[in-house]
Parts: structure tokens; sequence; C-alpha cells
């Protein structure tokens, strides 16, 4: 009986992994497209999941800070198989990415290519592609007044002071306007999720997560050790993001380019390849472990970057019914989602823009390959493939 229940578990763990690798190789487009992906093949083919599950599912990951897509499709191996499938699946979606990235970047260091013209193309396909995410963000996240006025405060507040502790700052004071401006808003929806997690676990999680937060510093500082420091720096700004892959951007850039760990150009160059990969943009993260330390910095920084995710998303399903149904924790979402928004416009001018448009065919070319991505919706490896092909001509 036991031997037939452990063949059964094993089974299911392998058509975890087989299907979130599959999955690893072939999404492409960002993080609203992966979750495209992952309602056709684990609620539509699969039946792993019911509608209403994978709803609450998603709504959570887009309360959390950390990559959305990356917890939706942990959430989904945690309900298939518990936390040995949420493992499995993050590695089977993860993994795809994380190779070519460190790849990209043993190529970048070994051969000296990072004034190369394809490089420029792939610095002006991320000034397209951070664009088309601001514009399609706004729509949704800022469609009132008052939130735009919010985006406008975290615009100008990160704009004006670039550091990662502005950027907390701006994040909990939009939640507090959020709180204050939207506590009356109105939504009878209740909503019951259908996740099995204990609070046991839960409540390790969740302390794992904030002790790391709090200590990896104070061990960084006591030992001067640079893998401690990098870990400590990719694990905070993994902790640290909402709104998804794009929003990383300015904490990373804030954390190893002034320090001199990664240079600008090797920066955006990565930004730019991580748009070519399918999988979670998080994944940047292995191309800068990569630049700084060779394939063992690059594993390194990917679980760094995904730990907080996978601690949050685990820590925070027992909860997550109590919390999606009150009115003025909504309101404070309503806050944080619109902040993001400015805090996208604020990275997509410095250091994207500034470091990339240089001359009127910087800004032609990029003009192009935004039309290309927005309007004629091409696919995302089109626009990139396009973009290393121009930037070869126009340099």
């Amino acid at each position: 009986m036991n031997q037939n229940n452990s063949s059964k578990d094993f089974k299911v763990l392998l058509e975890i992994l087989f299907v979130s690798t599959r999955l690893g190789l072939t999404s492409f487009g960002g993080p609203t497209a992966h979750l495209g992906y992952f309602h056709e093949e684990y609620v539509r083919r699969r039946k792993w999941m019911d509608e209403k599950s994978y709803a609450d599912l998603v709504a959570l990951a887009q309360f959390l800070p950390g990559p959305a897509s990356s917890q939706v499709g942990i959430g989904v191996g945690v309900a298939r198989a518990g936390l040995i499938g949420g493992i499995i699946s993050f590695i089977g979606f993860t993994f795809p990415s994380v190779v070519v990235l460190i790849l990209f970047a043993l190529l970048l260091t070994g051969f000296d290519v990072a004034n190369a013209g394809w490089i420029h193309g792939l610095k002006i396909v991320a000034v397209a592609i951070v664009a088309h995410a601001i514009l399609g963000m706004a729509k949704t996240l800022t469609p009132d007044l008052k939130r735009k006025s919010i985006a406008l405060f975290a615009l100008v507040g990160t704009l004006l002071w670039q550091s990662a502790l502005t950027q907390v700052g701006v994040i909990l004071l939009a939640a507090l306007f959020g709180f204050l401006l939207f506590k009356q808003h109105e939504d009878h929806q209740e909503v019951k999720s259908r996740f099995s997690i204990t609070k046991r676990v839960s409540i390790i999680c969740l302390t794992l997560f904030a002790g790391l937060l709090f200590l990896l510093p104070i061990i960084r500082e006591v030992t001067g050790s640079f893998w401690v420091a990098m870990f400590d720096s990719f694990y905070r700004s993994g902790a640290l993001v909402f709104g998804g892959g794009h929003v990383v951007l300015p904490l990373l850039e804030q954390e190893f380019v002034p320090s001199g760990w990664v240079s600008e150009e090797a920066f955006l160059a990565g930004y730019g390849a991580t748009q070519a990969v399918p999988g979670p943009l998080f994944t940047f993260a292995a191309y800068l472990g990569a630049v700084m330390k060779g394939w063992q910095g690059g594993l390194i920084a990917t679980v760094a970057v995904f730990l907080p995710a996978f601690l949050l998303v685990v820590g925070a399903l027992p909860f997550w019914d109590r919390l999606r149904n009150n009115r003025k924790i909504k309101g404070a979402i309503m806050g944080v989602n619109a902040a993001v928004v400015g805090i996208l416009i604020s990275a997509f001018y410095y250091p994207i823009w500034t470091t990339t448009i240089l001359a009127p065919v910087d800004f032609a070319f990029a003009a192009i390959l935004f039309s290309m991505l927005a309007y004629w919706k091409l696919p995302p490896w089109v626009v990139v493939v396009s973009g290393v092909v121009g930037g070869i001509i126009i340099t």
C-alpha cells in the first residue's frame, strides 16, 4: 500500500516537473501572458484546479510582493502535491531561462562584447518593452484621479530620491493613502480559497521570511562576506518588489550598479536579453549573479531573489480569505498598485531612457519596436531579434 502511494506520489511530482518545464520553455510575453498559459494548462486542460481556486491564487499573487506568475506556479504545485510540489513546479518553470541567461552572462564577460551594436539594440528593446508595460498597467491600476495622484507622488518621490529605502517608503505611504481614500470601496463579492496549508507551516515560512529580511543585513556587516552581501541584496530586492519583474529593475540597479559590481551597460544589456527568453522576468537575477561570480553566482542569485516569493505565498495561503475580504485592506492594495505605476515610470526614465536613447535614430528605432509589440502584436522574441539586428545596423 505504501509502495503504491509512493509510486503515485512520484508520478505526480514527475508530471508537475514535466508540465512546468514545458511551460518554462514556451511561456513568452511576461507575467500577464504567463497567467494565461497557466490557466490554459492547469485549469482547462489538466483540471488540476477549478476556476475559482485559480482566481483566488492569482489575486493572492497580485497582493504579495514578488513575481506574480512564479507565485501562481508555486501555488498550483502546492495545491497539487504539497510543498514538494511547489518546489518542483518552481524549478521546472524557472530553470530553462536561468540556464540561458547564465550562459549569456558568461559570453558577455568572457568576450567583452558590452559595447557591441547588438547589445545597444537589446537596450532599446528594453525601452520599448517597459513603455508597453507602463501603458498596460496604468490603464488597469490608475483608472481614477485619486490613483493617478498616488502614481504621480510615487514617480516624483522615487525620481528625486533614488534609493531602495525611498521605494519602500513610497509603497508604505501609498498603502496608507489607499487605506484612507478607498476604505469605503464597495465590493460585495466574498471569496473562499481551497488550499490546504497548515497554519504551523505558514507561520514558519512567514517567520523565516521576516527573519532573513532583518538578519541578513546584520550578518553582512559583521562578516564582510561578498557572498552574504550578494545574497542579502538579491533577497531584499525579491522581498520588496510590488508589481512584478519590471519593477525589480530599479531595486537591482540601485543595489549593484552604483557599487560597481555590475556596469550600467552590462545591466541594461542583460535586462534586454531577459525579454528574449521564456519564463519569469526575475531570472534577470541569474544573469547579474553570473556577471559578478560566474555560474555559481547565478544560481545563488536565483535562489535569493525567488526565496521571498516562495516563503510569502506558502505563508499567506491560510490567511488570504480574511485579508482579501476586508474592505480596508483592499483599499491599501489599490494604493500600492497605483504607486507601482509611478515607480515604473521613474525606472523608465532613469536608468533605462537616459542611458539608451542617445540620438534621434535611437528614438526612432525604439518607436518601431514599441509599435511592433503594442500595435502589430508581434511575439516578444520577434521584437528582441529585430532589436539585435537593428542595433547592429544603426551602430
